[in-house]
């Protein structure tokens, strides 16, 4: 790819297009062992070797990271207010990174930050039907007669039902897992969803437990969409009579959360996630 000297340098993050016209005329930009001076200079970024006092610029057009969300942080690219997912991504080298799709504040899980705008569009275009699932804790008993009624698209006030929707009611009164009972390998999706939901509680100075007494006994589930209307599972669960106390997307199409990668974590994907993804 041919670009202006300019550009490539703000795109790797390194200013604006003002900042890094400063960076040209005070610092020794090399290009293949020429000094550069003009922000015009075209540069190969497939053959071109280019170097700021030394140090080697490497051009990628697209990155692709894959965050374990926290909750309290807004899935955006930028906000005036407020801390968003892609200011969780330290080392990224492009400025023009955003979020593929949106999950809830109070969300955790599965989110893919990119520049790839072809790559998202691919994941989010209704037509697709991309599967995302999502484990929740919920409040209430569960009747199973609700997997069907999931499955037959659900009215939470929109012009049409929601899509077939796969509900997967794991356990209709979770337990503390008690992590040294069992080793890593033995532990299921739902298994690492419910430690992350017992620490979310803990944070906000809760005892999962509290909320299973009486009344307030609560259900875990697992639930697989196939569309992203605003706030929806949230809004499914609350139209069978339900609330969801706790949430967390476990994977997006044949992409699953990595078991190591802990809330608030991120890492770049590898080359076999982003063939899963495509």
């Amino acid at each position: 790819m041919i670009l202006r000297l300019d550009k490539l340098l703000a795109d790797a993050g390194l200013g604006t297009r003002t900042e890094v016209k400063q960076i040209i005329k005070k610092h020794n930009v090399m290009l293949n062992d020429a000094k550069v001076v003009r922000p015009e200079t075209k540069v190969d970024t497939e053959k071109d070797i280019l170097t700021i006092d030394g140090k080697s610029i490497l051009h990628e057009e697209f990155e692709y990271f894959i965050l374990n969300k926290p909750a309290g942080i807004i899935s955006a690219a930028e906000d005036r207010k407020e801390k968003t997912v892609v200011d969780l991504i330290q080392d990224k080298k492009r400025r023009d990174l955003f979020p593929v799709g949106r999950l809830d504040r109070d969300t955790e899980g599965l989110l893919i930050i990119t520049n790839d705008g072809k790559m998202a569009n691919r994941l989010l275009k209704p037509g697709k039907h991309v599967d995302k699932t999502y484990y929740a804790i919920v409040k209430g008993s569960l009747d199973k007669n609700l997997i069907k009624k999931f499955k037959d698209g659900i009215d939470i006030g929109d012009e049409t039902l929601t899509k077939e929707a796969d509900l997967v009611i794991v356990d209709s009164a979770p337990y503390i897992l008690n992590e040294s009972a069992r080793s890593e390998a033995d532990m299921t999706d739902s298994d690492r969803a419910y430690l992350d939901a017992v620490h979310y509680f803990e944070k906000k100075g809760l005892v999962l437990e509290d909320h299973m007494l009486g009344e307030n006994k609560v259900t875990e589930v697992l639930l697989t969409i196939r569309e992203g209307r605003f706030h929806q599972v949230k809004r499914m669960f609350e139209a069978v009579g339900s609330e969801v106390y706790y949430l967390k997307r476990i994977s997006m199409g044949l992409l699953k959360l990595p078991d190591d990668l802990l809330v608030g974590q991120y890492r770049k994907l590898t080359d076999e996630e982003l063939e899963l993804l495509r």
